[in-house]
């Protein structure tokens, strides 16, 4: 028997009718068990809290979007469960198993025949006056940015102690390459390979043009320090998590010895993916 974690984009129908068939489909055998807001709608007994998913399970099931499994990821960094994201969002760089297919990309996961992607996170780290003041670890990107109305911002960044520059600009983007399809994207940073360990440095909107995105290997410590005051200003951790930064706060950011494993699809590659969710090819 194996354990399943069910997790569900709390506004989705579709996601609670989905994991309805998964309770129906592989409960028999198997121990499924929902997050506690879906199990709750649901009437199910068997549930988990967000922040214990996937202790003592042998697979997670997402039924969402790419912000669902952010979340998801998150929460159940240091542990090896596979993932298996169904997208039911919109573009789904993350959730690449298409609702069409999870039944029987679910039924080879717990016959142990599936492929992992391997994804590399970060240890994101504030220091205020030389004291850690907050830790966190994520899967995409920590983004230094500005408040709406502020003015351009001074960031000075180094790169294992070296000084690389004084960015001046809307924000700084750090991602990693799984992250790369989002804010450094939009903001001009290159897309990687997602199994790679890098880490790119994206400025957003510099005042200085030849500011362009750096790409650097895994090894290195990125320390960002904060030189403008009066400003209000945030960071900002997978989209989802705020921080709100203060004059000669400094942001650290390095790998993490935490992975997330992404269950592939069989049936599409990630320059498939690619080519669909950019529209590569169309005119």
């Amino acid at each position: 028997m194996k354990t399943v974690h069910v997790v569900c984009k709390h506004d989705k129908k579709d996601a609670l009718e989905i994991a309805g068939e998964i309770i129906r489909r592989f409960g028999d055998g198997n121990r499924i068990v929902l997050e506690e807001e879906a199990a709750s709608r649901m009437g199910y007994a068997d549930k988990f809290e967000r922040e214990h998913v996937g202790e003592g399970a042998d697979v997670i099931v997402v039924l969402g979007g790419d912000g669902t499994l952010l979340s998801v990821s998150r929460h159940g960094k240091g542990s090896d469960v596979p993932i298996v994201g169904v997208n039911l969002g919109g573009l789904g760089f993350l959730t690449e198993i298409s609702v069409e297919e999870f039944a029987t990309t679910l039924d080879k996961v717990l016959k142990d025949d599936f492929t992992i992607s391997k994804r590399s996170m970060l240890d994101v780290r504030v220091v205020r006056d030389g004291d850690p003041i907050f830790d966190i670890t994520i899967l995409n990107d920590a983004v230094i940015t500005k408040d709406a109305l502020a003015r351009i911002i001074d960031i000075e960044t180094y790169v294992n102690e070296e000084y690389l520059t004084t960015y001046k600009a809307d924000g700084l983007i750090v991602s990693t390459p799984t992250g790369a399809t989002g804010y450094s994207m939009a903001a001009g940073g290159p897309l990687i390979y997602p199994t790679l360990a890098n880490l790119i440095v994206t400025p957003i909107c510099p005042h200085t043009l030849t500011n362009r995105p750096i790409i650097l290997p895994e090894s290195v410590v990125i320390r960002a320090v904060l030189k403008s005051m009066n400003e209000k200003v945030i960071l900002t951790l997978d989209g989802q998590v705020g921080f709100p930064l203060e004059y000669a706060d400094e942001v650290t950011v390095k790998k993490s010895s935490h992975f997330v494993h992404l269950v592939k699809s069989s049936s599409r590659g990630y320059f498939e993916i690619l080519r669909t969710k950019l529209k590569w090819g169309e005119r």
